[in-house]
């Protein structure tokens, strides 16, 4: 860091000058007293500063990591570091690959410091990209010291096996060791890959990198669950960062969800981390494993139970509020309920006061819901502050939105000799429409365009998914990537009703089934062999569209309930590409489980 020389003009009454280790300042200042403590300035040669960009893709929200760059160019660090997903990938497509790149590069030819490449999940899943990784960056895994300190840039990624599944394989370990080995008088170790493998399991080496670190001061980032803790182990601080774009709920501080840069300053004493948030600077203590136990590990600590109705007839019911405390500490709510076109309701009670490890429960009135759509709901929104008051440490306080609505109560009736074979013709029954639609209006041309509706049924040895689906324009591309053409999408959640209501969309394929599938020729389900429950499925073309036929198995269901299923949450979806893959829309029964618009229990299907 250069030093500052401060010239200013010099009276007679004297000046003060400090040796070549120390900044030299003149002062006009003839007082006794200084209006300063004292001049012991924060200068070394050996400090720098950094700054570290994470996940900017997995759904990529626009405009969040280019500004993220002239932030940056603000604060001139004097490099950037990254933790990968870089670029959305997931492909074989190499004109595609080559466009996200050449945009990803463009923001990066704009931020004037050096900026350093590690890879993710995203940026490097199979041979392809790999291949296209090492034509345009060299390597996928480096070094360098910079000041006396070793930066160490892995890839988690070395045996494409996605994401939750990263890997540090024999050879790259090999180089890790001799790496470190070669840098063992370093004043600190920094270690950056993309995914956690702290938090994973089967990693290979990985528990062997650990070891060689336990000795050594270092710190290791990591991103790709888009959430921020920080942890101590290892003799260590192991961070995930959040994300600098990428897809996330944004809830705030409490659930480690925002959009941040991470700025790095190294001394002798090791890294001083402050996450700077695009709306403000917290230091590294932003979300610790005690705040993550209290607010993260445990459910919103108020519900609103689901209420099923018969039908259209029913005029009024009553929901129950369930507000948990199960912390140790007081925890004070209120409740705001927002104006709703349809439905008049009240709240019994909008402050309260919980005890530690007690419950309370109030109810909601609900009216008028004979105007209210059952079928096609406009959720009432209840926002919810919760604050844990706390004697000898700031108080946490958060909040949130929640989504209520009362939902038809949908049936699966037993039906017999269903054969899966995409044939819709021994479907008698009621069908569901499929009405909910994302995209832009101008890419939506009706039903002609697309529509789909669909029926549900079980025998003792399946539940089945029946799917009639209008498109004109079917997208299929045999090499392109799954979520670029036209495909189904089944969620379903087989754990009781109690827990499948509030699914946030976390736990998918361990905890529910998350199956999409697309209509080409080869390997058209995404992720099959990992899915939790093998799928029977067969479509059929027809002149208007696609007929779709799947079976789940019925033990699977009662496996996930621990007993014979008496009820399962459904979600269904398409992806409509038209003009040849320009345009998409997407069509939903009900809102995603993982996004903000998601009503829980919606989706809800008992046996009879």
């Amino acid at each position: 860091m250069k030093k500052l020389i401060l010239l200013c003009a010099v009276l007679t009454t004297g000046f003060y000058s400090f040796g070549q280790e120390k900044p030299t300042i003149y002062i006009d200042i003839p007082s006794q007293q200084k209006p300063w403590n004292n001049l012991n300035w924060n200068t070394s040669e050996s400090q720098f500063q950094f700054a570290i960009v994470t996940d900017r893709t997995g759904g990529h929200r626009h405009g969040i990591f280019p500004m993220a760059i002239k932030k940056l160019n603000l604060l001139q660090p004097e490099f950037v570091m990254s933790v990968g997903d870089l670029i959305e990938g997931y492909t074989e497509d190499t004109v595609r690959l080559n466009a996200e790149w050449k945009e990803f590069r463009g923001f990066i030819d704009s931020l004037q410091v050096p900026f350093f490449y590690v890879p993710g999940n995203h940026d490097i899943t199979n041979a392809v990209m790999a291949e296209k990784w090492n034509e345009l960056f060299g390597v996928s895994y480096y070094h360098f010291v910079y000041n006396d300190v070793l930066f160490l840039c892995l890839n988690s990624e070395d045996n494409h096996r996605g994401s939750g599944r990263g890997t540090i394989d024999d050879e790259q370990y090999e180089y890790i060791k001799k790496t470190l080995a070669e840098n063992e008088e370093v004043k600190w170790t920094l270690v950056f890959l993309h995914q956690p493998l702290w938090v994973q399991e089967d990693t290979k080496r990985w528990n062997d990198v650990e070891k060689l670190l336990q000795d050594r001061e270092h710190t290791v980032f990591a991103g790709h669950y888009h959430r921020y803790w920080k942890s101590v182990r290892n003799n260590g601080k192991y961070i995930a960062l959040a994300t600098t774009g990428g897809a996330s709920r944004l809830r705030g501080r409490a659930y480690g969800e925002f959009d941040e840069v991470a700025w790095v300053t190294m001394t002798n004493e090791g890294p001083i981390i402050a996450n700077l948030f695009l709306d403000g600077i917290w230091d590294e203590n932003v979300v610790t494993e005690d705040l993550v136990e209290l607010v993260r590990d445990r459910p919103f600590p108020v519900r609103l139970e689901p209420v099923y109705l018969a039908g259209d007839a029913e005029h009024a019911a009553e929901a129950e509020i369930r507000v948990t405390n199960s912390s140790d500490t007081r925890m004070k709510v209120k409740l705001t309920g927002m104006i709703h076109p349809d439905i008049f309701y009240t709240l019994n009670e909008r402050e309260l006061t919980v005890e530690p490890n007690d419950v309370q429960l109030l109810k909601l009135d609900l009216q008028n819901l004979e105007k209210f759509d059952l079928s096609n709901p406009e959720p009432l929104v209840v926002k919810a502050d919760i604050t844990y008051e706390f004697e000898n440490q700031p108080n946490v306080s958060f909040s949130n939105a929640l989504n209520f609505s009362p939902f038809e109560k949908y049936k699966i009736g037993e039906v017999k000799k269903v054969k899966v074979d995409g044939d819709l013709k021994e479907w008698k029954g009621e069908w569901i429409d499929v009405k909910n639609f994302q995209g832009s209006p101008f890419d939506y041309k009706g039903d002609a365009d697309f529509s789909m509706k669909f029926a549900t049924g079980y025998d003792k040895d399946n539940l089945y998914v029946a799917v009639q689906i209008t498109d004109d324009e079917l997208y299929i591309d045999e090499k392109g990537s799954y979520w670029s053409q036209d495909a189904f999408l089944l969620g379903l959640d087989a754990r009781t009703e109690y827990v499948s209501a509030f699914n946030e969309g976390e736990g998918r394929g361990s905890d529910w089934l998350g199956y999409l599938r697309t209509f080409r020729e080869e390997s058209p389900v995404y992720g099959e062999s990992h899915l939790p429950v093998k799928v029977e499925s067969a479509v059929k073309r027809t002149p208007t569209g696609v007929q779709l036929e799947l079976a789940i198995p019925v033990a699977y269901l009662d496996k996930m309930q621990q007993k014979d299923w008496s009820t399962v949450r459904l979600d269904l979806g398409y992806y409509d590409f038209d003009e040849n893959g320009r345009q998409r829309t997407a069509h939903f029964w009900f809102p995603a489980w993982d996004t903000t618009e998601d009503i829980p229990g919606s989706g809800m299907m008992f046996r009879e």
